[in-house]
């Protein structure tokens, strides 16, 4: 993965993470949220998606734990905003971690060290996030283009009547989440306006229903 690409991204999701942070709460940074015990209570959920039960067959639902990474992702980066550094300083500390990932014999054993940074020290921690990424075989770019859908289209269900209940979340027959993946299947995540691009493929498709 290129070093430089990794600091923009993440870089990018920094600032989205705020933006939906603020949409939540004005002043989200002054209310001291535990996102440390969201992450390992995630990362517990996502063991239920991997299995770990040794008395019964268990096949693990790859794509659903890949999405739980992507939502320990969110608060992850919550976490690392501090108010004192740039995005773009927090983006250069957080890649250099993760292009250094820890890994244990399994991925259930680099989780518990997920969740462990999470429960003793109260750290989103890098390296070991980067390991289970690794062991589940998903490349940084999945990460990326799925925060972006993810983080996108909930800003966009907020802009579309979410809250007062107008908000249509079937779309010709497909969830909206459905609809995000084949938006997402057709365009560039390394394009330097590929959120607004996503914005506006959601945007086009849900026109034509109103």
């Amino acid at each position: 993965m290129n070093k430089e690409l990794m600091v923009k991204q993440i870089a990018v999701m920094l600032e989205m993470q705020h933006a939906m942070n603020t949409k939540v709460h004005e002043k989200w940074f002054d209310q001291n949220y535990e996102w440390y015990r969201a992450i390992w209570i995630e990362c517990a959920e996502m063991l239920e998606h991997h299995g770990w039960k040794w008395w019964k067959h268990q096949k693990p639902d790859v794509e659903q734990v890949k999405m739980e990474l992507v939502d320990i992702f969110h608060f992850g980066l919550s976490s690392r905003i501090d108010g004192e550094l740039s995005f773009d300083e927090i983006a250069e500390e957080l890649a250099d971690e993760m292009l250094e990932p820890i890994l244990k014999d399994d991925f259930k054993q680099t989780l518990e060290i997920l969740a462990g940074q999470a429960v003793m020290y109260q750290h989103f921690d890098g390296a070991s996030f980067a390991g289970c990424m690794e062991q589940i075989e998903m490349p940084f770019e999945e990460l990326f283009k799925n925060y972006v859908g993810k983080n996108t289209l909930n800003f966009f269900r907020q802009d579309n009547g979410y809250k007062d209940g107008s908000y249509i979340k079937e779309w010709d027959g497909l969830e909206d989440n459905e609809v995000l993946v084949e938006i997402l299947e057709q365009l560039d995540p390394t394009h330097d306006d590929f959120k607004h691009r996503v914005y506006q493929g959601l945007a086009d498709r849900y026109s034509v229903l109103k």
